[in-house]
């Protein structure tokens, strides 16, 4: 549409021509209104001037607006006829456009009616080769729900596009199903897969995969169309492939089976089969030489495909089994424990130091921290199921290399010793423990990130499958029981066989009424002689526990019952109980750093029962029953008392202490999570603790009886003219200090202070009322003492001067201030030996000044003595008259004025 001047024959015209443009002008992106319109001006302006230039004499003229009118003239006539071939033209578009909406409107009914009839279709397909599954799924999912014709052209594009995206999915599908159907037409027809052979050796990751999904498709196709031959493959594996007339099935064999007016029939699920074990093969060959040539993103593409085929379980077999930690490690986790004799005696030694792990298992778990954190880089690139694999190969690692060692390693330490196995179980478990913290640190697959929590949690159930075996039920506390008894009943050896003996050469009530002690020393005696002579026991263990029980090498032709003891064998020791105890307490720290169930409250009070039994009934009782028959023995007085017993009785004393204060520290905390078994344990202790102090107060009676008693014999000794003495005597008489009886007392009195204070604890006031009881029943046997002797005038000195010497004794022991101090009961003493060398008229004052009035009785029981209350030191008046009336001048008559007046 480009008009031209038709205007050929009309003369030439004087005026310069209009511009002359097309509607492709207008069109161009480059149009711009301001530059056209100065085109058209600028178009007038060029030709005025070029006709002004012509002129031979310019002159000013004014400005002509002709030209340019009629330059805009001819372009709006030129625009008034583009706009008119603009409208034709539009119209004519219009209907163009209303012709092909009609005409899409009309393609998109067909389409959606084609579509819909196609995915029914389809569906019925896919429903009769997946057994119906998922009818109802694709029904709703293929349902029209497509918007009305009424509705915007745009949103009818949107859902058509939606609808197209859906309609390629299902022609892919399709077109799978297609594929799937030629192949399995192959099969059931030919006995042949040459489609998906062909398909898989295109090359590339992604036909891999499609084959490998086909083959697994197929498999199921030929399950629900040919039954017949997975029923023959089953019948010819229960038949083992013979006939009865011995010749080979034929049912088991893709060959044709030809049946008489039929066709040829194959066996679809061996061919399938057959390829798919090919498959897999190829597969993991490529897989293993991409790994030998350590090609990450080959081994992945051949994970994946293996994962689709049969979820990833031979390629991971492939990875693990061909390790080369494993087929290192093969020969070495079968090699014996090792280790020198030395190791294994210190570990079975219970006084040596805690061993660390043993070397070989040692050297395992570092080699496996190394790989297990090198090769989760390789399968964190090599697999997209990575952490799958990494369990596998974790579980690989524990549940063979490390089992397989730890088993060994333990069971090696059991032949040694019972105490070698549960030093060496405590610790490989904290060595594993430490190897899982670490692995758990690095991360592995997610390094340099935190691990994740399955990974996590897999390393924890492995560390607890490695050692369920020794910790089922009880089994594990029962071996630290029968540890410890064992040890106990080793370093006890040697006392109770003393004790044994002198329980049975014993004919004293006291031994009578200790029998259960008797029968217990026994049981422990004979534990420990069987144990010795158990097969069970290896060499280093028996070495242990005479090394344990000080025995040494004792030849076997010397019976243990009958080896030679010393009088220090039978005595308590502390050095045996401070190690008794430090292996109680390792028991317990390892019970801990086992954590091997909830039940630490059990555990524990099963360790106190047999600290109670051991140590509490078997040892600390049989201590004090011998000490208390030593007591006992002494109570007569026919002989001077023999303290010898009171220092194992002060051992005993803190042997119970350090006793109590373990239980107190060590295991009554731990048993705070039952509240019941707590209690129980707090009862025992405080039964076994009172039942103690009962022993020991009774033994300390017994020192005072035995004292007393021994006492009053020297007092009966007391001659009846020490205080009498003759005229002859005078010399000799003043220089006396006091009576040979007076003397042997305070000698036997010093020599059982020096001996309670050495034996006795200083701790408490326990020494202080045995020494305060034993004063004052002394000072009433001594007042008693002098109400039987007559004194003459020279002999009433010398009843001052035992006095003095009894008194100033006492005193000077560490007994309670209310009787030593001034003022208290000793006091009386010294006022019974006065009143035998005063005379009578200053014992008329006395009395007269109220050194008489007392009321209460001087000879007060032990009872009171022991008391905290003031004694009363006056004398009563019937005392006052027994004293003066043994004096020789109690006859005369002043001396019976002053008695009258009492």
């Amino acid at each position: 549409m480009t008009p031209e001047n038709s205007s050929s024959s009309i003369p030439r015209s004087v005026f310069p021509k209009g511009p002359s443009f097309t509607l492709e002008d207008f069109s161009s992106r480059d149009f711009i209104v301001k530059e056209f319109i100065e085109s058209l001006s600028d178009t007038a302006i060029s030709n005025r001037r070029s006709t002004v230039s012509s002129t031979t004499a310019p002159t000013n003229q004014p400005f002509d607006p002709k030209p340019l009118i009629r330059t805009f003239e001819h372009a709006q006539h030129r625009l008034a006829d583009l706009s008119g071939d603009l409208e034709i033209r539009e119209n004519e578009l219009s209907a163009a456009v209303r012709r092909a909406e009609a005409q899409h409107s009309q393609n998109l009914t067909t389409l959606g009616r084609k579509l819909r009839q196609t995915i029914e279709s389809f569906q019925q397909l896919d429903t009769s080769l997946n057994g119906g599954s998922g009818l109802e799924t694709a029904g709703l999912s293929a349902g029209p729900g497509g918007t009305g014709t009424g509705t915007g052209t745009g949103n009818m594009a949107v859902e058509t596009g939606k609808r197209l995206e859906e309609l390629d999915r299902q022609r892919r599908r399709a077109l799978d199903a297609h594929f799937l159907l030629e192949c399995w037409e192959g099969v059931s027809n030919r006995g042949e897969i040459s489609l998906l052979e062909n398909l898989r050796r295109s090359g590339t990751a992604e036909a891999k995969v499609r084959s490998a999904h086909i083959a697994r498709q197929l498999l199921r196709i030929s399950q629900r169309l040919d039954p017949q031959s997975w029923q023959e493959n089953m019948s010819g594996k229960k038949s083992n492939g013979n006939t009865p007339n011995g010749e080979s099935s034929a049912n088991s064999s893709s060959e044709d089976v030809s049946r008489e007016g039929s066709p040829p029939r194959r066996n679809t699920r061996e061919v399938i089969e057959k390829y798919s074990e090919t498959l897999e093969k190829d597969l993991l060959k490529q897989f293993d030489d991409f790994y030998r040539k350590a090609n990450f993103d080959g081994m992945k593409d051949c994970a994946t495909v293996l994962q689709d085929f049969n979820g990833g379980a031979s390629v991971i077999a492939l990875f693990v089994n061909q390790h080369q930690f494993f087929i290192d490690r093969s020969q070495l986790v079968t090699e014996e424990v090792g280790g020198d004799a030395e190791s294994w005696e210190r570990m079975a030694d219970p006084d040596a130091e805690l061993p660390g792990v043993e070397p070989s298992l040692q050297s395992l778990l570092d080699e496996v921290k190394v790989v297990v954190q090198e090769e989760s880089a390789i399968i964190r690139r090599a697999f997209p199921y990575y952490e799958q694999v990494l369990g596998k190969f974790l579980q690989r690692v524990f549940q063979q290399s490390i089992q397989q060692r730890l088993e060994m390693v333990l069971e090696k330490a059991s032949g040694v010793s019972s105490l070698a196995f549960l030093r060496c179980l405590q610790s490989s478990r904290g060595y594993i423990g430490a190897l899982i913290d670490d692995l758990k640190a690095h991360g592995l697959t997610e390094h340099p990130e935190t691990i994740s929590s399955q990974t996590a949690l897999l390393l924890d159930q492995q560390l607890e499958e490695l050692f369920v075996p020794y910790f089922v039920g009880s089994s594990y506390i029962e071996r630290e029981r029968r540890t410890l008894e064992e040890l106990y009943n080793a370093v006890l050896f040697k006392f109770t066989t003393y004790q044994a003996r002198r329980k049975k050469a014993a004919t004293t009530f006291m031994a009578s009424l200790s029998r259960p002690g008797t029968e217990l020393l026994s049981t422990a005696r004979d534990a420990f002689i069987s144990r010795l002579d158990s097969p069970e026991v290896s060499p280093i263990q028996r070495r242990m526990l005479l090394q344990v029980a000080k025995l040494g090498e004792v030849p076997e032709t010397v019976r243990l019952t009958e080896i030679k003891l010393t009088e220090e064998d039978g005595q308590p020791s502390l050095s045996d109980v401070k190690r008794m105890l430090k292996w109680l307490a390792e028991a317990v720290g390892r019970g801990l750093e086992l954590s091997v169930n909830a039940d630490t409250h059990k555990d524990v009070s099963a360790m106190l029962n047999v600290l109670l039994i051991t140590m509490g009934d078997g040892y600390i009782d049989v201590c004090l029953d011998a000490a208390l028959e030593a007591a006992t023995s002494q109570e007569s007085g026919k002989n001077e008392p023999d303290f010898a017993y009171l220092p194992s009785v002060r051992t005993t004393i803190s042997i119970t202490t350090l006793m109590v204060m373990c239980v107190n520290a060590v295991l009554l905390p731990l048993a705070a999570g039952s509240i019941t078994t707590r209690r129980d344990m707090e009862k025992r202790t405080s039964q076994t603790t009172s039942r103690i102090e009962d022993k020991i107060n009774t033994i300390q009676q017994k020192t005072i009886e035995g004292t007393l008693a021994w006492v009053g014999r020297l007092l009966s000794g007391q001659k009846k003219n020490d205080f009498r003495p003759r005229e002859t005597d005078n010399a000799s008489w003043l220089e006396m200090l006091q009576t040979p009886t007076c003397a042997s007392i305070c000698t036997f009195l010093s020599r059982l202070h020096t001996i309670a204070k050495t034996s006795l604890p200083h701790s408490g006031a326990n020494i202080r009322h045995v020494l305060t009881e034993i004063a004052m029943r002394t000072r009433t046997l001594l007042l008693e003492h002098f109400k039987r002797f007559p004194v003459s005038g020279p002999g009433g000195l010398m009843v001052t001067k035992d006095m003095t010497q009894y008194s100033d004794l006492l005193r000077s022991w560490d007994i309670e201030e209310e009787v030593k101090g001034p003022g208290g009961a000793l006091d009386v003493l010294l006022e019974v030996g006065s009143l035998f060398v005063i005379g009578v008229e200053a014992l008329r004052e006395r009395i007269r000044g109220g050194a008489a009035s007392g009321a209460s009785s001087s000879t007060s029981t032990s009872a009171s003595a022991s008391s905290s209350t003031r004694q009363e030191v006056k004398l009563s008046v019937q005392e006052v008259r027994a004293y003066v009336s043994r004096r020789e001048d109690s006859n005369t008559l002043a001396m019976q004025q002053v008695l009258n007046a009492l």
